[in-house]
């Protein structure tokens, strides 16, 4: 279940330097489950309990593309919102995410170019307060002028 800020589109003419936005959500067997089905990746580190005990992880994890996923949730529903698009994302992840941990995804507003209406976001998601994933991201606003 997400435990998200209040939702809305935040158009380029009121995006300010320092906005953050955030979710939280904890990764579930069956997130992870669905993840591999969509995604097509099955390998066992996600998936086989047996197999993933025997790896540097000493068990499951998510797929980090499951966490990433979380920051494209914060990008898309809440910073800039609805209408926004992706234009870039960098991503470096530093810990592993397993199934049962609370993740806690935000993005904050670095860079604006109100001209061109694209926006710099500083991305990180973290597990009991250790950053477990960061990267920037770049998007496209929208506006609430008709060009």
């Amino acid at each position: 279940m997400l435990d998200n800020m209040p939702r809305g589109t935040i158009c380029i003419e009121d995006i300010e330097m320092g906005m953050t936005r955030h979710l939280r959500k904890v990764v579930t067997d069956r997130d992870i489950e669905m993840f591999a089905e969509v995604s097509t990746d099955r390998n066992p580190v996600h998936l086989d309990d047996d197999y993933a005990r025997d790896t540097i992880f000493e068990g499951r994890i998510a797929h980090g593309m499951l966490t990433a996923g979380l920051i494209s949730a914060v990008i898309g529903e809440q910073l800039p919102g609805h209408g926004t698009v992706y234009m870039g994302q960098s991503l470096k992840f530093l810990a592993p995410v397993r199934p049962g941990d609370m993740v806690h995804a935000e993005v904050e507003v670095i860079a604006i170019d109100h001209g061109k209406r694209r926006v710099q976001l500083d991305c990180r998601c973290l597990v009991n307060g250790k950053k477990v994933l960061i990267g920037e991201a770049t998007v496209l606003a929208p506006s609430r002028k008709f060009d």
